[in-house]
C-alpha cells in the first residue's frame, strides 16, 4: 500500500469511530422515544415492518451479488452493488426508527423451544447489527482507498456478518409477523 493510500485511509478513522458507536446509541435513545406518548399527532407507520424486512431480503441478495460479482472479477459492478447494499441498509435502519417512534412495540407470542429459538436469533441479530457497523465502514474505505489486500481480509469477516444480520433480519420479521396488532 502507498502512504498515499495510508494517509487516505487514515482520514476516515475518527469518522469510522464516531459512526460506529453514534448509531447504535442515537438508535437505542430514538427506539424508546415513542412520539405519540409524547402527544405528537402522528399515525403509526404499522405499514413499515414488511417493507424494511423486505429491504433486509434484499440486502442479502446484493451482498451474495457482490460476492458473486467479485469473484468474477467485475470489480465496479462490486463498487455498485456494496454502495446499494450501504443505501438499502440506511434506508432500513430510517424506516425501522421510524416504526418505532410512531408505533408501540410488539411482543413476541409464541410459547416453549419457538420463543427460546426467536429470542436468541433476535439477540444474536441485534448484536450482530452493532458489532457489524465498523466492520462495513472500515471494509469500504479500504475498497474506496484502494487498499485492497487489507479489504479483501477484513471482507472475509464483513460480508458473512452483514449477511448474517440481513438474513436474520427476514427471520426476525417472519417469526413475530402474526403478533402484529
Amino acid at each position: 500500500m502507498t502512504q498515499t493510500n495510508l494517509k487516505s485511509e487514515k482520514k476516515y478513522n475518527t469518522g469510522i469511530v464516531i459512526l460506529s458507536i453514534a448509531i447504535p446509541v442515537v438508535v437505542a435513545i430514538l427506539f424508546g422515544v415513542n412520539l405519540r406518548e409524547l402527544g405528537f399527532d402522528v399515525e403509526p407507520l404499522t405499514f413499515l415492518p414488511p417493507i424494511y424486512a423486505c429491504i433486509n431480503a434484499v440486502t442479502a441478495l446484493v451482498l451474495v451479488s457482490a460476492f458473486i460479482a467479485i469473484q468474477n472479477k467485475k470489480i465496479n459492478l462490486h463498487k455498485r452493488l456494496m454502495q446499494f447494499a450501504i443505501l438499502l441498509s440506511l434506508a432500513f435502519l430510517a424506516m425501522y426508527v421510524a416504526y418505532h417512534m410512531t408505533s408501540d412495540s410488539t411482543k413476541f407470542g409464541g410459547e416453549g423451544i419457538i420463543r427460546y429459538i426467536y429470542f436468541i436469533i433476535l439477540i444474536t441479530h441485534i448484536l450482530s447489527s452493532i458489532v457489524v457497523i465498523p466492520f462495513v465502514l472500515i471494509t469500504y474505505v479500504r475498497g474506496i482507498t484502494n487498499n485492497i489486500e487489507k479489504h479483501k481480509k477484513i471482507a472475509k469477516i464483513t460480508f458473512p456478518l452483514w449477511l448474517y444480520v440481513a438474513v436474520t433480519g427476514v427471520v426476525v420479521y417472519i417469526m413475530i409477523s402474526p403478533y402484529y396488532a
